[in-house]
């Protein structure tokens, strides 16, 4: 009943339209008061120390290193290098933006960033090409959303800091940790790349039924010109995994100097991005670390308010009493994110169901590296489905459409993606593989 008050609270004050950081902090509070007898004083002292995490401050300095080369100019240098590299395929130049958005995902770590970035030079290059604007806003919308799967990513770092610390149970028993920054960034590399494979074959695909045009094959000397141009930007991937691999530093630390190093790059090396405009960057990345950060905050209390009632345990156990086994709990895992990945943003997502369906996957032997992908890629999905898919939303201001006429635009790629999703979740090796092999796990 309590968790059924909760839920009721929380859904309540997010349909009056109030914003979900707050919507989550006013149900906390309110629940509390009423309901237990939890002193004031022990939840400011859990909400001051619930934000004190390392791992937590990967979040503005992977935003600001994002924000650096979403200005600095490395987007259409990775641009040339995807149309030298596969611009004379069917739909060359929008599987030229399919592969931009891989490329510039793995160094930026946000999809909208991704979508305004690649979005706004390659959209209209395709329109005046002869594609028609659904299409080319389908490409960039779906090609965005690998910003969240391949590292370094902030959703995966904003799961491992919402299941950080929780008593979670294995089948056996035995007390099972959470997933670790590094392991997810090492585990998400596998998929997206297959992800981001699946959507160019995609991409192609469509493009060869609707006899979209083709550009003329470059010669090498091109590609070879466009890497080195690109090289800079490209490194930062090299750095940042190479770096936590290799253990040189942490995943906080690696945030710390790829911000440093997009700096370095945007102003010093290519040169795009004035130092007068550096003020300007900096507030648009505080503005950005500010609301993830606020959501943050109100949502350590909610897992507080959760733990304390014993909430994500009772569920596992009265799961587990109606015979749930993975299968079963995995397709209803399944269902609930890609609704709620649908009206809410991914962040708000994972830190408020993380904590609830965490204990329930360990206690069914799924390993939390493994069920940390699965909600990232249900992210994945999220953020291209209507109503309230943040890609969508992007990607309509970028191109000027109707989320309706974007919403259909976008199937092929999000049916793609569905399938996708099935294999990941069924398929632990695929996830797991890597950092298996590196010997992380």
């Amino acid at each position: 009943m309590t968790a059924l008050f909760i839920f009721l609270v929380l859904v309540a004050l997010l349909l009056v339209g109030m914003p979900v950081s707050i919507a989550l902090g006013l149900t906390v509070l309110f629940v509390l008061f009423v309901l237990t007898d939890v002193p004031l004083d022990a939840v400011a002292l859990k909400l001051f120390t619930g934000i004190e995490s390392f791992e937590l401050m990967c979040v503005p300095f992977f935003v600001l290193a994002g924000t650096f080369l979403t200005h600095g100019g490395v987007a259409k240098r990775m641009i040339r290098l995807a149309t030298a590299m596969s611009g004379h395929w069917p739909g060359g130049l929008a599987l030229a933006a399919a592969v931009a958005c891989a490329i510039f995902a793995a160094v930026s770590g946000s999809s909208p960033a991704t979508v305004v970035a690649i979005g706004s030079i390659m959209i209209p290059a395709m329109v005046a090409q002869g594609y028609p604007k659904s299409f080319s806003a389908g490409v960039v919308a779906s090609g965005g959303v690998l910003g969240i799967l391949i590292p370094p990513s902030i959703v995966m770092v904003l799961y491992s800091v919402a299941t950080a610390g929780m008593m979670a149970e294995g089948p056996a028993g035995e007390r099972v940790h959470s997933a670790s920054v590094g392991d997810l960034f090492m585990a998400g590399v596998v998929p997206g790349i297959i992800l981001g494979a699946l959507l160019a074959l995609t991409t192609v695909w469509v493009a060869r039924r609707r006899n979209y045009p083709k550009n003329e094959r470059q010669p090498w000397s091109e590609a070879f010109a466009a890497f080195f141009d690109c090289f800079w930007g490209l490194a930062l991937i090299v750095i940042v995994m190479g770096g936590i691999y290799g253990g040189v530093f942490t995943p906080t630390e690696a945030a710390a100097v790829s911000a440093v190093y997009a700096f370095i790059v945007a102003v010093f090396i290519y040169k795009d991005l004035k130092l007068t405009d550096v003020p300007r960057v900096l507030l648009s990345a505080a503005s950005m670390s500010a609301m993830l950060l606020y959501i943050i905050t109100n949502a350590v209390l909610f897992t507080f308010l959760l733990t304390h009632e014993q909430i994500p345990q009772a569920m596992a156990d009265w799961l587990i009493a109606q015979g749930f086994g993975p299968i079963t709990f995995l397709i209803v895992v399944n269902v609930v994110l890609l609704v709620a990945g649908s009206v809410m943003e991914p962040a708000s997502v994972t830190l408020i169901l993380a904590p609830i369906l965490f204990p329930v996957a360990v206690k069914l032997g799924i390993d939390p590296v493994h069920f940390g992908i699965i909600m990232v890629v249900n992210m994945e999905v999220g953020m291209i489905t209507p109503p309230v898919g943040l890609n969508l939303y992007v990607a309509s201001g970028v191109s000027r459409m109707g989320l309706t006429s974007l919403a259909v635009a976008v199937m092929p790629w999000l049916l793609t993606m569905l399938g996708f999703l099935m294999v990941v979740t069924y398929w632990p090796g695929l996830s797991l593989g890597l950092p298996r092999w590196l010997g992380m796990m």
